[in-house]
């Protein structure tokens, strides 16, 4: 068998805002495997790299790529627990290729088109006018839970949004996530939680920086509004460090990205230790491509997660890949009948 990789950029079809700063664009690299005998046919994935999050995003990034991947086609024991998106890039080339290259990674009621997810519409951050605007799409679009990602305008006008919500709907008709992406700190986090609890909030989404462990263990404790890890997963490899984040910490929920946490073992991994513990979880997506996002939905509706999933970001891109995913209001689901183009990926730029 051989591997080979192609990068890939994306781009936003309106600038992404969080509280890390503007995104125009995203580069990803795609992933197959093939027989030599029969090179047309090939399973495909997306190594996610997310520069600014995953660790292994460096300038070694190709060359590591290109190692681990030659180790894996020979054989060679090849330790991917800190390449996280390598990893996750490889069990779906492996998964698609083992399933007969049909854009299939877990077959399922829902890869059947008898089932589908719902999800949480996901508002970017940008001024007050246009949060205002794209919140009311999502609300006139049919979403009962929308996320929002807090912590870069002014703390007064992000209040005032979430009020301009609640004026419209209570808690039991429409949840509020909230995202700060690490934006609070630990002089103004403490406030801002009570007030965030004042308007019915549901979660907040790593409310100070990861690394911060006493701080967000005593937040935990204290919050009146749940909190949930999503950075603090990033980099943690082995069980050991996941339980050891876990029992430090003590968070109401985790967010799942397995492009970020580990690949879908790595994830599974994640969630049995979070169940064991009493801690919920959802998946959301980091940002990748169609190809990633069509293999994360197919592994959220196969290992049945409850809730609204953070799955929504497939359609922020300019020139994303054509995957038999689609989304109506807040339903995602696959149409069997479309199949999955494999053409669409020939004028890449593979690298053997």
């Amino acid at each position: 068998m051989r591997f080979a990789f192609a990068p890939y950029l994306l781009h936003f079809k309106e600038p992404g805002g969080t509280s890390r700063g503007v995104m125009t664009e995203k580069p990803t690299f795609l992933v197959k495997i093939f027989d030599e005998q029969d090179p047309e046919h090939f399973g495909i994935g997306e190594a996610a790299v997310f520069p600014g999050l995953s660790p292994e995003a460096n300038g070694n990034y190709v060359w590591k790529l290109t190692e681990l991947l030659a180790n894996v086609a020979i054989g060679k024991h090849t330790d991917l627990s800190r390449h996280s998106s390598i990893q996750f890039g490889l069990e779906q080339a492996l998964l698609d290729y083992s399933n007969g290259c049909r854009g299939i990674y877990y077959p399922s009621t829902f890869t059947e088109g008898k089932s589908e997810i719902v999800i949480n519409g996901l508002v970017w951050m940008g001024d007050f006018d246009k949060m205002i605007e794209r919140i009311d799409e999502k609300v006139r679009a049919g979403f009962r839970c929308i996320k929002l990602k807090i912590g870069a305008i002014d703390w007064a006008r992000e209040v005032e949004m979430i009020e301009y919500i609640r004026r419209r709907f209570s808690p039991s008709e429409l949840t509020i996530r909230v995202d700060a992406n690490g934006g609070f700190s630990m002089d103004n986090a403490i406030p801002r939680l009570k007030r965030l609890a004042d308007l019915g909030v549901h979660s907040i989404e790593q409310p100070i920086p990861p690394g911060n462990i006493q701080l967000m263990a005593f937040l935990c404790t204290i919050s009146p509004v749940p909190i949930a890890l999503d950075e603090e997963l990033i980099g943690k490899g082995t069980s050991g460090e996941r339980m050891a984040i876990l029992d430090s910490i003590r968070p109401a929920y985790i967010i799942l990205k397995p492009a970020l946490c580990g690949g879908f073992s790595g994830a599974e991994d994640w969630i049995d230790l979070a169940q064991k513990r009493g801690i919920g979880w959802w998946v959301t997506s980091a940002l990748e491509s169609n190809v990633g996002l069509n293999a994360i939905a197919q592994w959220t509706a196969f290992i049945g997660a409850k809730g609204p999933q953070g799955l929504g970001t497939g359609g922020v891109f300019s020139d994303n890949f054509v995957t038999p995913i689609r989304l109506e209001s807040e339903r995602l689901s696959f149409d069997p009948a479309a199949g999955f183009d494999y053409a669409q990926f020939a004028d890449l730029k593979w690298h053997l």
